[in-house]
């Protein structure tokens, strides 16, 4: 469910899949749906897996899952999470990190996730809809891929937290225990809540967003993950759709036997 719902709004969230079905039924549904790629998760006595296949006729990607960590686990850990339904209105921006390699499979990696989620013009888009990211970074030493997914926030640089709140949520503070409104700003805590303001994060808008960032000021560009989170390692790369020649393998006959269970389960 959390995969689904990080590929909102183009996605099938409610969709109920029963145990008779196989991929031969969604196969047959995704053309006039215009679902153009699926990702599919699944178990074997080798660990899990995620398998992420262009339709109708592949290719297929299977990556082992080493680590990973729901949305809700990511919340937990967090002092102040941020999730509102707001974020899923728009499909998240992807970025790639490390997969300039020049390997064939790295290159293909790269354009099925590119081609996943849909493209962007910066000329015309709006960036009140740049709400969410997609990062995957590969690390070459390791030949893990790290798989996490961000909420997208702008601060106006220098202002403190309770000064925001109020612009943004226009609701009159609780002034009864100070004896002037310059309190509100200057009382102790003040600097305490104003979040460091790192240059090299900073941003000056072409057009006003919100209440509270405007044109031609400085703004923070702020991060939050909100899961969930993945470590991957690409294990094997299909022509055909979770069938075919084998374009790229990781490992040797384990990595082999590992992928034929995971296509006798289809």
């Amino acid at each position: 469910m959390d995969l689904r719902k990080l590929m909102l709004p183009h996605t099938a969230l409610k969709l109920k899949e029963k145990r008779r079905n196989n991929l031969k039924d969604f196969l047959n549904v995704a053309g006039p749906m215009g679902v153009t790629h699926f990702m599919m998760l699944s178990k074997t006595g080798f660990g899990p897996y995620l398998r992420v296949a262009r339709t109708p006729q592949g290719p297929t990607l299977t990556f082992k899952i080493h680590e990973y960590s729901t949305a809700a686990d990511v919340a937990q850990s967090q002092t102040r999470p941020r999730c509102p339904q707001e974020l899923f209105k728009n499909s998240p921006l992807i970025v790639l990190s490390g997969f300039g390699t020049g390997d064939e499979h790295l290159r293909l990696t790269t354009i099925m996730f590119q081609n996943i989620f849909p493209s962007i013009d910066i000329n015309t888009v709006k960036l009140a809809s740049c709400q969410r990211l997609v990062l995957l970074n590969y690390n070459k030493e390791t030949k893990l891929i790290d798989f996490r997914h961000y909420s997208i926030r702008l601060q106006p640089v220098g202002v403190s937290r309770r000064i925001r709140k109020f612009v943004q949520n226009h609701q009159v503070p609780d002034l009864r225990s100070l004896q002037d409104v310059s309190e509100f700003v200057t009382k102790t805590g003040y600097g305490s809540e104003s979040e460091a303001d790192d240059e090299a994060a900073t941003v000056n808008l072409a057009s006003d967003l919100g209440r509270v960032n405007r044109a031609s000021s400085k703004s923070a560009v702020r991060l939050q993950e909100i899961g969930p989170r993945m470590t991957l390692q690409l294990e094997r790369v299909q022509e055909g759709l979770c069938s075919g020649a084998v374009i790229f393998r990781e490992h040797g006959a384990e990595a082999a036997e590992e992928v034929q269970e995971l296509n006798e389960e289809d």
